[in-house]
């Protein structure tokens, strides 16, 4: 098989699946693992794919290719910032609480986290964070110190994502993270839409002390199919009053604080 055919097969499984490992794509292909390696950073470095740890997602322009593929389809972040906007600065105000003075803090991509950077302004905190809109709320504040990680520019959701993002995430040790999600279902899966954020927010949670999820009600059971993480990996999870009370029920048994905005 000739190395443009493999890579379109690569391709080609990938707007089936959203994400493939490595061992998968070179058991399917018959090649060896250090072959599909040198392909998958070529096709990343082509804008094809995005690498990330022991494989690749489909990148947000072949996700736009991919029609009906559910876990790829996205409401831009211009449109979903002004959505139960009351619910989410409920939550931001009682997630700044949590903040001391200089901890670290990874705020994930999202309208939530969002809500909580505009509340940030004025602390003296480090921020890290992949969101292009945080930073937009940051950028010009003194108080805070502001790390932007790097990756390839998502440009429907305003976020960089990608391998690059996800090696600047192993070098973080972080006090807290304030995740985002897309659902939480009633078994206590914390999910996500999107193949390329999923890893993502997998290695924020490895970097921070405390992970606490910030999820208004409507994403209680939510969308999604790609498992971030299950409600016994968080320490804190804030929501509002019409969230699924058996959810918050096994939140609790699970040992995490549970705070209703």
């Amino acid at each position: 098989m000739t190395s443009r055919k493999r890579h379109a097969k690569i391709v080609e499984s990938l707007r089936s699946t959203g994400v493939a490992s490595v061992r998968e794509l070179a058991e399917n292909l018959q090649v060896s693992e250090s072959t599909i390696r040198r392909d998958l950073t070529l096709l990343d470095r082509n804008g094809e794919l995005l690498r990330t740890y022991g494989g690749a997602a489909l990148s947000p322009h072949g996700a736009t290719e991919a029609a009906g593929a559910e876990v790829e389809r996205e409401t831009p972040f211009d449109q979903v910032v002004s959505r139960d906007e009351a619910l989410k600065s409920a939550i931001a105000e009682e997630a700044v609480k949590l903040v001391e003075d200089d901890s670290v803090i990874v705020l994930d991509i999202g309208t939530t986290p969002l809500a909580i950077a505009r509340r940030l302004r004025g602390r003296p905190v480090t921020v890290i964070t992949s969101s292009l809109p945080v930073l937009d709320v940051l950028r010009d504040d003194e108080a805070v110190r502001l790390v932007m990680l790097g990756g390839v520019l998502r440009r429907n959701y305003q976020s960089l994502v990608g391998s690059l993002t996800e090696q600047a995430l192993r070098q973080i040790s972080a006090d807290l993270l304030f995740l985002s999600c897309t659902g939480v279902r009633p078994n206590g899966h914390v999910v996500d839409n999107m193949a390329v954020e999923a890893p993502l927010k997998q290695a924020m949670i490895e970097t921070a002390g405390k992970v606490v999820l910030v999820a208004v009600e409507t994403k209680f059971p939510g969308t999604g199919s790609l498992r971030v993480c299950s409600l016994s990996d968080l320490d804190v999870l804030i929501t509002t009053s019409g969230a699924d009370p058996n959810t918050l029920q096994l939140c609790r048994e699970a040992d995490g604080k549970v705070i209703l905005a």
